[in-house]
């Protein structure tokens, strides 16, 4: 006889291999969320090379930023088809060649290019088959593999921030894009780690097996071909209607629309959109604010570093707090006021006006950044469940690329508009707070309304009355129906006749 666990896919091993896979989703997630924020070290020098403002230098970690959150679904889609491993490896081609491209660019619409688009969208194939692949080695120890795996952004920025000042002080801005070319091809190694669990198991089948198979597959057919034509004539005309319906159906299957009917993932979804004007801004413009101050460029780079390690440390901090008995059953507003909290740090930050002070600044935001970063998709599949966990995802990111697009350009026009840094950090400032707000009032309105609908769900449920009269009232009817007899004869016999076609057909 077979093997009992024979024709079974092999479940998450929860170990073993799977912690090099974690190793290598440690590299790709790191390089994914890090390189955007590590590549302004250079904006300052590149703005005096090309000659252009504030604004138009934005747009290069904007357009990269958009294009690693908006072709999320293009990479969930690759991974279906052909699996981690490829699509992990073709992500780091596309950012080596991307950076190798810029070091040759002689315009900055060719950086938008080389470095937004090409770049941007290897990092997007970098970052979603490395959340999924994790999925599929751990299951019970998948909170861990996620958070040593998530552990990468803070880690990288920690250490790209140093690594590009070194950089461009001995290669210049050209020399240096060369080398984090070549360093991001490193993505392709830890692609190669990601091997497929149970690419190699095949189910054993038995020659009897086989043999049993075939024979119901003959009684079968014999069936089918002694159906009558009228089923036949059926059944194909649901297959025509299946066929029309399949592309409809291929689209659901990844984004499912139905969630814009859904009340908490309606407000989760404009608060997070309002909420990205103002969420990146302050990191890409956080080393060449100090260097405008006159702060020399490795203290400048090392507050990115003190905000990665601050990074580091709040995520895991926030994710145990979140899960405790009395924060996660309203984590919605735990969620709020992480947001409110990152905005008043940046309208608190035009007071610091030394090195000091925005060591301070840094500290903050960093906690506030990491606090919105350990809950941003832990409330999205509070609201949504698991089950619709990843067509809210793609959702999600395809409508929040507009806003993280237009955050760093908008602040770089009011640098360029006043000369002076602070306005950009009072807008986004302004525009966290009323993104938090906005959040804690509409899910205090969502919490209640949910509240009260399931409290009529229930009295409904439980109030035998209503039962009572629904019945009551079917009974009646059929009453009155027997009584009608002779008004109603020619409809009973028109109904007859119809049962009679209908089982002659």
């Amino acid at each position: 006889p077979p093997p009992a666990n024979a024709g079974r896919v092999p479940g998450p091993p929860d170990g073993g291999w799977g912690w090099v896979v974690v190793f290598g989703a440690f590299i790709s997630i790191g390089f994914a969320y890090a390189f955007p924020k590590g590549i302004a070290i250079f904006f300052k020098e590149i703005q005096d090379f090309f000659g252009t403002s504030y604004s138009e230098i934005a747009w290069v970690s904007s357009i990269m930023l958009a294009t690693t959150y908006g072709a999320g679904p293009i990479s969930s889609i690759l991974v279906n088809r052909y699996g981690s491993r490829p699509v992990v490896i073709l992500g780091g081609l596309l950012c080596g060649i991307g950076m190798v491209s810029a070091a040759f660019c002689t315009s900055i619409l060719q950086l938008y290019i080389c470095v937004g688009f090409i770049t941007g969208f290897g990092l997007a194939l970098n970052l979603q088959p490395s959340v999924i692949i994790i999925g599929k080695y751990f299951l019970k120890r998948r909170p861990i593999a996620n958070g040593l795996a998530m552990a990468g952004s803070p880690v990288m920025l920690c250490t790209l921030a140093p690594l590009n000042q070194f950089l461009f002080d001995n290669f210049g801005w050209r020399g240096s894009f060369l080398i984090l070319g070549a360093i991001l091809l490193n993505c392709c190694v830890a692609g190669a780690l990601f091997r497929p669990i149970g690419a190699a198991t095949a189910p054993v089948k038995t020659q009897a097996t086989e043999e049993g198979k075939d024979a119901l597959k003959e009684e079968v057919t014999k069936d089918a071909m002694e159906m009558s034509s009228p089923m036949n004539i059926t059944m194909e005309t649901k297959t025509e209607e299946e066929g029309g319906k399949g592309c409809c159906e291929k689209v659901n299957q990844y984004l499912d629309f139905s969630l814009f009917k859904h009340r908490g993932f309606l407000i989760y979804l404009i608060g997070n959109v309002l909420m990205f004007l103002g969420f990146f801004a302050p990191i890409v413009f956080l080393a060449p604010y100090a260097k405008h101050i006159g702060i020399d460029e490795y203290s400048a780079a090392f507050l990115l570093s003190i905000l990665a390690i601050v990074d580091m440390i709040a995520r895991p901090t926030t994710g145990i707090i979140a899960n405790s008995k009395w924060v996660r059953p309203r984590i919605q507003y735990f969620f709020s006021f992480s947001i409110a909290f990152n905005g008043a740090c940046h309208l608190l930050c035009p007071l610091a006006s030394g090195y000091t002070g925005l060591v301070v600044y840094s500290i903050f935001f960093g906690l506030a950044f990491g606090m919105v970063c350990a809950m941003l998709f832990e409330t999205l599949m509070d609201l949504v469940g698991a089950a619709r966990f990843t067509s809210a995802v793609g959702l999600v990111t395809i409508a929040e690329c507009c806003t993280i697009l237009l955050g760093p350009p908008i602040g770089g026009t009011l640098i360029d508009t006043f000369g002076d840094y602070k306005y950009m950090f009072i807008k986004c400032g302004a525009v966290m707070v009323l993104a938090g707000t906005f959040l804690f009032i509409m899910n205090y309105y969502n919490y209640h309304t949910v509240a009260k609908e399931e409290k009529e769900r229930k009295a409904k449920e439980e109030d035998p009355k209503s039962v009572r009269t629904e019945n009551e009232g079917r009974n009646n009817w059929n009453k009155e129906t027997a009584q009608d007899g002779p008004e109603l004869e020619p409809l009973r016999e028109e109904r007859e006749g119809l049962k009679k076609e209908v089982n002659g057909t």
